[in-house]
C-alpha cells in the first residue's frame, strides 16, 4: 500500500516545483560547507509558511544520512499507541520516499511494543511535512516512520532504548528526527517562557525532566512524547547535549501575537 499525501496543497504546495522552490528558500544559501554530524534533530510540523524557516535552518545544519527514523505525535487519535508504518513507500510531490523495510524490521525486534499499523499514519501530518526537507538534503533518503500515541514515561523510555538498539545494529548512519511544535495558542511572551523551560530540559538531554516539566507547567508541546523517546535514544547513542538552532512562533508571520504556536529547531550530538 502506497501512502498518498494527506496535507499536500494545505501545509505545503502540492506542485512539485513550487514545493522544491519553497523548501530551498528555507535552507541556508549558499549551503553550509561542513554541516554537522548529529545523532538526532527536532523540527516543527506546522504549515511551511509558518514553520518552514525554523525547519530549514535546522536541516541546513545537518549532514542527513540515507536512513532516518521519524518520530511524531498522533494528532488524529487513530491507530495503535506506538504505530510503525512498515509497508509501502510514501508518495510525495517531490518524489517517492522509500520506506526502509530493513530498518523497520530491526525496530520491531528492538521495540516489541511497536505495532505495524498504518491507520495512525494515513491522515497524520507531523511526519509528512518533514519529508520534503529530508529529500532536499538527501536524495537517497529511506524512512522508518513512527507515530507516538502514548504519554506513559516507561513506554517512551522503552521505545527510545529500542530505537537506539536498532540504530546501533545499522551498518549505515541513521538520523533520528523528532517532529514537534511547541506551546499552542498562548500569547507570544507566555509561550516563550514556557517553551524555554522545555527547551532547557532538552538541551540537557533530560527526557524525564522534559516529561515532568511539560506536565507540571501545562506546556502544550504536542510532540513531547516523541521528544522524550528521541532524547532517550540520543543519550543512549552518545549524545552529550542539545542545541537550539532557531526559535520562532506563528505571530511572526500572521502578526497575531496574542495567540501563537511556538516552533523550535534543535540538534543533538
Amino acid at each position: 500500500m502506497i501512502r498518498t499525501p494527506a496535507v499536500a496543497g494545505r501545509f505545503y504546495p502540492a506542485a512539485p516545483q513550487e514545493l522544491k522552490k519553497m523548501v530551498a528558500g528555507f535552507l541556508p544559501s549558499p549551503p553550509l560547507e561542513d554541516p554537522g554530524q548529529v545523532i538526532a534533530l527536532m523540527a516543527p510540523h506546522a504549515g511551511l509558511v509558518y514553520s518552514g524557516r525554523v525547519a530549514g535552518a535546522t536541516y541546513g545544519r545537518v549532514a542527513v544520512p540515507a536512513r532516518a527514523v521519524l518520530l511524531g505525535p498522533n494528532h488524529t487519535g487513530a491507530g495503535a499507541a506506538l504505530s510503525l508504518w512498515d509497508g509501502g513507500d510514501w508518495e510525495m510531490p517531490g518524489g517517492v520516499a522509500e520506506v526502509d523495510r530493513d530498518l523497520c524490521s530491526s525496530l520491531r525486534r528492538f521495540c516489541p511494543r511497536l505495532s505495524a499499523d498504518r491507520t495512525a499514519h494515513l491522515r497524520e501530518h507531523c511526519l509528512e511535512v518533514q519529508v520534503p526537507f529530508l529529500q532536499a538534503r538527501q536524495a537517497r533518503i529511506r524512512i522508518a516512520p513512527i507515530v507516538v500515541g502514548t504519554s506513559r514515561l516507561g513506554e517512551l523510555r522503552d521505545l527510545g532504548l529500542g530505537i537506539a538498539g536498532a540504530v546501533r545494529e545499522s551498518r549505515e548512519a541513521v538520523l533520528i528526527v523528532v517532529s514537534s511544535d511547541m506551546t499552542h495558542h498562548e500569547p507570544a511572551a507566555v509561550a516563550a517562557v514556557k517553551d524555554r523551560m522545555a527547551l532547557e530540559k532538552m538541551e540537557c538531554l533530560d527526557a524525564e525532566g522534559l516529561h515532568r516539566v511539560v506536565g507540571e507547567e501545562d506546556i502544550s508541546m504536542c510532540g513531547v512524547a516523541p521528544a522524550v523517546a528521541g532524547l532517550v535514544a540520543a543519550r543512549e547513542l552518545g549524545a552529550r547535549a542539545g542545541k537550539v538552532i532557531l526559535y520562532s512562533h506563528s505571530g511572526e508571520v500572521s502578526g497575531d501575537n496574542d495567540s501563537v504556536v511556538g516552533y523550535a529547531g534543535m540538534v543533538f550530538s
